[in-house]
């Protein structure tokens, strides 16, 4: 005789069951080392770029910086043009002549001071120290020097030169400009006149 009622159906949860049923510890494990692996390699991959990242900016940082200016001395020359009409037309002891500075590099460069070794002479020039000049230029100064004592003017004239104080960005710098013969024997020419006048 056969019943109406059709096959047993599952009752509730039953299937729900039976699927998870297999999840047990074996499968949980799986699952955890998977998230763990994920997790490593989410790490490392982090970490290579952090790697990466440092080793540019370390090659970055290797880069030759900008060479800095030159030395005020070695971008300055000075070179004697000749003998001038000096104050007062020359009177009263003093030689006067035109230099030429030139700046062949690097950043403008100021004048600070212009002396010579001699006790017995004085330095005065046009325009008078300090006084800038520009970068890749040429300026005329006028120097006139003055005896003050002939017993201390200097006798031997071979090299005879002249101390200017330089600066620029970098750095202040006393160089010695020798100037040449045809200096020299004006200047010897202009002690020998200034001094025998004094003798007198």
């Amino acid at each position: 005789m056969t019943s109406g009622i059709g096959p047993v159906e599952a009752g509730e949860d039953t299937y729900l069951r039976s699927v998870t049923a297999g999840a047990g510890p074996r499968d949980r494990a799986a699952r955890t080392r998977a998230r763990r692996r994920r997790t490593a390699r989410a790490a490392g991959a982090a970490l290579l770029l952090l790697g990466a990242s440092g080793f540019l900016h370390a090659d970055r940082a290797r880069e030759p910086a900008e060479a800095p200016p030159p030395y005020p001395s070695q971008a300055v020359t000075l070179t004697y043009l000749d003998a001038v009409p000096g104050p007062g037309g020359g009177r009263g002891g003093g030689f006067s002549f035109a230099v030429r500075l030139s700046v062949r590099s690097g950043p403008p460069v100021t004048v600070t001071r212009i002396a010579q070794p001699s006790a017995g002479l004085s330095v005065s020039s046009s325009p008078a120290p300090p006084f800038p000049t520009k970068a890749h230029s040429d300026s005329k100064i006028i120097v006139t020097l003055r005896v003050t004592e002939c017993d201390k003017a200097p006798r031997n004239l071979g090299f005879p030169f002249l101390d200017v104080t330089l600066r620029n960005t970098r750095a202040i710098q006393t160089h010695s400009f020798i100037l040449g013969q045809r200096y020299a024997r004006r200047l010897s020419q202009a002690l020998q006149v200034a001094c025998s006048n004094d003798s007198r």
